[in-house]
């Protein structure tokens, strides 16, 4: 680095100020994963609805001529993708828990009610 970078990093308020620049920038980062994020990610949930398994899975049987061996290992295949998933999305639910938690702590009982207010205009628009 230069010697005028070092002198700039020196002074305590412009380091504090990239500091605060920076985790401004990561709170943000984290309210909109956590409120706009999911609805980009998860347009609907995946799992299998009433019959639709069968469904599914008879026409794969069918569309691609599988043997009931390739069947049954398509239907183990499909359990796992599903219970996987729905890890995952428990997990990514724990995730937005947690980051909203963290969110509302930095926040005062003002600023809490009106992000509570914003959560849920946000989730009413989502819903269909």
């Amino acid at each position: 680095m230069t010697p005028s970078c070092t002198a700039y990093l020196k002074n305590p308020r412009v380091v504090l100020t990239l500091l605060l620049v920076f985790i401004c920038g990561l709170a943000a980062g984290i309210l909109v994963m956590s409120l706009a994020g999911y609805r980009l990610q998860n347009p609907k949930p995946l799992a299998w609805k009433e019959g639709g398994k069968q469904i599914t899975l008879e026409r794969l049987r069918k569309e691609l001529d599988l043997t009931p061996e390739q069947t049954a290992q398509m239907e183990r295949v499909l359990d796992d993708f599903f219970t996987y998933y729905h890890t995952l999305q428990s997990q990514m639910d724990e995730v937005r828990a947690t980051g909203k938690d963290r969110i509302l702590r930095l926040l005062d009982e003002r600023q809490r009610r009106k992000f509570e207010e914003m959560l849920g205009r946000m989730q009413a628009e989502q819903s269909p």
